[in-house]
């Protein structure tokens, strides 16, 4: 009894680990990609945008290191994932590794420049003083854009990170099938979401919000992997034969 319980707990152990990595990562990103944004930001208004800022830098500053440490969750929270599903498929954990870790975490992190240089440009330093008020908020403004577009790139690596996940969940036995097929729908929401802002951004924001329901899917999975962990089925444990003597 005890060599089966040892058989399931490690697999369940780590589904429920990456359940709460997950819901750590839903803390952080919304914070910093949604509620700053919309909170701080105002598109076409420099001054106004610059005034939020600098009336509330701590809040700013919070949006960036919210933003760090999701990249940094998403990390480790692929690496559980790889180790949960490594003996399902290692191609398509290997890929789903390299696809939402190795490629999508650097990217989150040097877009997070843009929002620093943006705060440098605020504070005026002396260096600056060759550009006047208007034009170093214009800059700043410039450069809280260009990080809004590498989040449209990074947008493409967060959806096909899902493509290897949902097959290994479809393929693993031990999550429900249906929690694969949402993955993969999430995946392609993300995808034709970022490719809609590429290709024809005045239809970005329509796109946008009919994607939301889909984009769902990663919900669910974390949900389940926190509260229902890995329906593990027990190892048959075989007693040793004895050595021909």
């Amino acid at each position: 009894m005890s060599a089966v319980a040892s058989t399931m707990q490690p697999t369940n152990k780590t589904a429920r680990f990456a359940g709460a990595l997950y819901v750590l990562l839903g803390l952080t990103a919304p914070f910093s990609l949604i509620y700053i944004p919309r909170a701080l930001i105002v598109r076409g208004d420099a001054a106004e945008t610059a005034n939020r800022i600098l009336a509330s830098e701590m809040l700013f500053r919070l949006g960036i290191v919210s933003e760090l440490a999701s990249a940094t969750i998403t990390i480790f929270l692929v690496m559980v994932l790889y180790r949960l599903f490594n003996g399902v498929n290692k191609m398509h954990a290997s890929l789903m590794v390299i696809l939402g870790a190795l490629i999508s975490a650097p990217i989150s992190f040097l877009n997070v420049v843009s929002e620093l240089a943006a705060l440098t440009l605020l504070h005026a330093p002396r260096f600056l003083s060759v550009f006047d008020k208007s034009e170093l908020e214009a800059l700043a403004l410039f450069f809280l854009g260009l990080h809004a577009q590498g989040l449209v790139v990074a947008e493409i690596l967060w959806g096909l990170w899902l493509f290897p996940f949902g097959l290994l969940v479809l393929r693993s036995g031990f999550l429900p099938r249906i929690l694969g097929v949402l993955l993969i729908i999430n995946g392609f929401a993300y995808l034709v979401a970022s490719l809609t802002s590429l290709l024809a951004p005045s239809y970005a924001g329509l796109v946008n919000r009919f994607a939301l329901i889909p984009e769902t899917g990663e919900l669910w999975v974390m949900l389940w992997l926190l509260i229902k962990g890995a329906r593990v089925q027990p190892v048959a444990v075989t007693p040793d034969r004895p050595v021909a003597g």
